[in-house]
């Protein structure tokens, strides 16, 4: 296919229109095998920082181990909202406590739809971990950037695949910090490998998507230097 080939529009609208899909997921209609393993192929054609090819995909799709995936899932979630599993400094960072902080009510919402996820994530008909092989939790910042660059591209592509194709999906790391090694052991990961996200993954209900309300590009477009934006200001 020639570059002056590809549809811009319809590349666009993929692109823009890819949303974090909690309470859309269709739990009662399954996703064939065929199109997860078409949808896997595109997204291992995204670029990688390593040398290799080290993602690996873990794909549930049985309903008991649905079922287990989800009870760690659960643990972390009520365990985070109930303030009994603390989240990191970084995280907690980023949280907005009062009602006038401007990202407050969207907060809200994504926490909301994230409880329903929780009470529904067994019912999901599939359940994707994507891994990475190596470890860098006591590495430098340089390895983990190019561990976690080597995988989060095709992450993000298989994401783009499914949407393309009418298939919702979200991305979390919730159960990573305090239960990593239980998934480990429930899906049989080897030593060695890095979790770093669950997929919830089901045909999406209702219309199609629209674009999200986000700040102007301009103001985190830097030119050269930080916050130097394309005015100079």
């Amino acid at each position: 296919m020639d570059v002056t080939d590809i549809d811009l529009r319809s590349v666009d609208h993929v692109l823009m229109t890819t949303r974090a899909v909690r309470r859309r997921l269709d739990l009662e209609r399954p996703v064939e095998r065929g199109m997860i393993e078409r949808c896997v192929d595109i997204a291992i054609q995204a670029p990688t920082a390593l040398q290799g090819e080290t993602w690996h995909f873990v794909v549930i799709t049985d309903p008991s181990q649905r079922a287990a995936v989800a009870e760690i899932y659960r643990r972390a979630g009520e365990g985070h909202r109930s303030g009994e599993l603390p989240l990191d400094s970084y995280l907690s960072s980023l949280r907005a406590e009062k009602p006038d902080d401007c990202r407050f009510a969207a907060q809200q919402r994504m926490f909301s739809s994230g409880a329903h996820l929780v009470r529904h994530m067994q019912d999901v008909p599939v359940l994707i971990l994507a891994c990475v092989e190596g470890r860098v939790e006591n590495a430098g910042p340089g390895a983990q950037a190019s561990l976690y660059g080597s995988i989060f591209p095709a992450v993000w592509s298989l994401m783009l695949a499914f949407r393309a194709r009418g298939i919702g999906s979200v991305m979390t790391t919730q159960h990573i910090e305090h239960f990593e090694r239980d998934m480990a052991r429930v899906v049989g990961l080897p030593d060695g490998i890095t979790q770093v996200a669950l997929l919830a993954v089901a045909y999406f209900t209702g219309s199609d998507f629209r674009p999200a309300k986000r700040a102007p590009a301009q103001e985190r477009t830097h030119w050269d230097w930080w916050r130097k934006t394309r005015e100079g200001a």
